[in-house]
């Protein structure tokens, strides 16, 4: 029997776990690794932060999936790799052995120690649940001497950052009115909402207005100028660039295995590692390695490429499996982003255009529920 393994609880195994549901390869063990049973879907996220929805209603059931789909499922982390060997570690020191190996590990945050303010970085998803509800406690719970102004600090001016801290600052006010609540919107760069339109970006500043959040540029974002940002308590949500796990960072924990400097496995254009070719990679944790039809380099680290990722890595897991042939992926240029503002409404971008009210939140949301439901 040949051995296949999913390490990963990401949008595209979900998709290849689906699949494999209804047409099993004769033949092949399918096992799935992945530290958390529950795993959340990105663009559901910033509504959960909100409180509209509850967290199991935002993730996808591994488990569940593993068993409708005749696989066996192992609670753990990837800690090593060999690749020439064919072997996997995990963090609990159990490993595994594989003829095919797929990786959709998504990508993780390393917030720095600051001191005198609470961190509450927004990757790896599935540890996040635990973070925000701790938050929450803590907010609500607290007696009324210690109950001070706070500030909630978004660290990048991307998607997450700005979804985020709409959603914390006005989940954080409902709760409690009386009390002060100050958000802003922080960036080391000069731009925010890379990819998104223009009539996006104004409409953006504007949901940041009526919400009494200021949007900060070429901001010193070291530990030392956020530790004293404020004089009272403060909230740091940190949603930076995404960063590659410590194991795939350190050579000696990956021996062989291509990737990029900052350690994201190296794919081609079938996404399968540029050195080893059984050893296939999607989501966040890729980079892609061919050209871009416009010359650029590399994907956004964008759950919408995880998405459409996902049945190309069904049909070429089977071709290296030697069913069929592999077939490249040809990642789209312009693609729909929608942003929730966590007051019912949302925003809605792709190419040039920008649009937002209450109408675009419930097609998002429409989308979102439809996509998650497609898994139960």
């Amino acid at each position: 029997m040949k051995q296949l393994v999913l390490a990963g609880a990401g949008h595209a195994h979900a998709q290849v776990l689906l699949a494999w549901a209804k047409a099993p390869l004769p033949g092949v063990n399918l096992t799935v690794v992945s530290p958390h049973a529950l795993a959340p879907y990105s663009g559901m996220v910033p509504g959960w932060l909100a409180g509209r929805y509850r967290f199991e209603s935002i993730c996808i059931d591994f488990q569940a999936l593993c068993r409708a789909a005749g696989a066996h499922w192992v609670g753990g982390s990837v800690a090593r790799l060999d690749a020439s060997r064919r072997q996997l570690w995990l963090d609990d020191g159990q490993s595994l052995h594989y003829d095919v190996l797929s990786l959709n590990i998504g990508s993780t945050l390393r917030p720095p120690d600051l001191p005198g303010s609470l961190v509450l970085p927004l990757r790896p998803l599935g540890s996040l649940a635990n973070r925000w509800n701790t938050v929450l406690r803590g907010w609500q719970q607290a007696p009324p001497q210690e109950r001070r102004p706070l500030a909630v600090t978004a660290v990048g001016a991307g998607a997450a950052g700005f979804e985020s801290v709409m959603a914390v600052v006005q989940r954080l006010r409902r709760m409690q009115p009386e009390r002060t609540v100050l958000g802003r919107l922080v960036s080391r760069g000069d731009h925010w909402l890379k990819g998104a339109s223009e009539p996006a970006r104004r409409r953006a500043r504007r949901a940041l207005e009526r919400a009494d959040i200021s949007l900060q540029l070429n901001q010193d974002v070291s530990p030392q100028a956020l530790a004293h940002a404020s004089p009272m308590g403060q909230l740091v949500l940190w949603a930076t660039g995404a960063q590659a796990h410590d194991w795939l960072t350190d050579e000696s924990r990956r021996p062989g295995l291509a990737v990029t400097p900052d350690g994201f496995v190296r794919v081609d254009n079938c996404l399968r590692s540029v050195s080893h070719p059984n050893v296939l990679a999607s989501g966040d944790c890729a980079h892609w390695d061919s050209p871009l039809p416009d010359g650029a380099q590399g994907l956004a680290k964008a759950g919408v490429f995880a998405v459409r990722m996902g049945p190309l890595l069904w049909h070429n897991l089977r071709a290296v499996l030697s069913v069929g042939e592999p077939r490249p992926y040809r990642p789209q240029r312009d693609y729909l982003v929608l942003l929730s503002t966590a007051d019912g409404s949302a925003i809605a971008s792709r190419g040039r255009w920008g649009f937002s009210g209450p109408w675009v939140w419930r097609w998002k949301d429409k989308i979102d529920r439809e996509f998650v439901g497609r898994f139960r």
